[in-house]
């Protein structure tokens, strides 16, 4: 008897074990196999953390097929305008692939057209607002040709630009200083100008290009290239009426024709009395031959 109270309880705590492992793993499997596809595409690399000294330039190209290109199209730019950034650049356009007609009765012809609608945007968003932008993009995604994010570290290239203002700075302080020194010396003077100027300029050059940089960490680039399933459009068109409809009668076209005739006949009469000359010199030969010539 104590025999079978024993199996019993070890039969039951395994049971109890084995069920509390199940539970457990549960969340697990569900937080693993449920992925959104805003998740699918969206992506938290390279973003800045507060007191990093990595800067980066970052770009996201998309391309993706949707239902309705232009209603995705004002969807996004709702989408970019709540986020505060902007569109640089859109084409929205129809491509078509063929178009002909069939003709349905006397005076009705049935005009097909294959077509397919793309748009190519081109954004610029808030860096750290980039990742949002895109998960809220995504909902459009009827189907996802590809994402590409890239992530560009620029410090270097910002110290490097920095270091060569900061090298300008102390030339074009010597080289102020050693053209107050050369007095009346035109030519040295001259020559230290033209130095400043082209430092001042490599100054310049460099703090344009941090500005510009700057400006690309600040506002993301994203691309965006959309299109829908080919699309087919018929119109029933009314028959373009061809020349034979619009000739008259045959009472009218023989008529003119007389007409026509007789107006060839004046002008052959007109032309043969301009050319009386030549017709007068024909006959003249052709008489004189035949009196002379023709008895021999």
């Amino acid at each position: 008897m104590n025999q079978i109270v024993k199996s019993s309880l070890l039969l039951f705590t395994f049971t109890t074990l084995l069920i509390s492992c199940k539970k457990a793993e549960a969340p697990e499997e569900l937080s693993t196999n449920h992925v959104t596809p805003e998740a699918a595409i969206s992506s938290s690399a390279a973003v800045e953390k507060k007191d990093s000294t990595r800067k980066f330039v970052r770009t996201a190209d998309l391309k993706f097929r949707v239902k309705n290109v232009p209603q995705t199209t004002y969807a996004i730019e709702n989408i970019i305008n709540k986020f505060d950034g902007f569109v640089t650049y859109t084409n929205l356009q129809s491509n078509i692939i063929d178009e002909f007609e069939t003709k349905i009765s006397q005076d009705s012809t049935l005009e097909t057209t294959r077509y397919n609608v793309e748009n190519n945007i081109t954004i610029r968003v808030p860096n750290k607002r980039l990742d949002t932008v895109i998960k809220c993009i995504a909902k459009q995604i009827d189907f996802l040709d590809y994402r590409i994010i890239k992530a560009d570290d620029v410090s270097l290239k910002m110290l490097s630009n920095q270091l060569a203002q900061q090298r300008s700075t102390a030339k074009e302080k010597r080289v102020e200083k050693a053209i107050d020194s050369k007095g009346k010396k035109i030519n040295d003077v001259m020559e230290a100008e033209n130095n400043l100027a082209n430092q001042k300029e490599q100054k310049d050059a460099a703090k344009l290009e941090n500005l510009s940089i700057q400006d690309q960490i600040n506002f993301s680039t994203l691309s965006i290239q959309i299109y829908q399933r080919e699309s087919v459009k018929q119109e029933m068109v009314a028959n373009t009426k061809d020349y034979n409809y619009y000739k008259p009668n045959i009472g009218i076209r023989l008529l003119d024709s007389l007409k026509t005739g007789w107006n060839v006949l004046l002008d052959i009469i007109v032309f043969l009395f301009q050319i009386w000359w030549l017709l007068l010199i024909g006959f003249g030969g052709y008489f004189t031959y035949k009196k002379y010539f023709m008895k021999e």
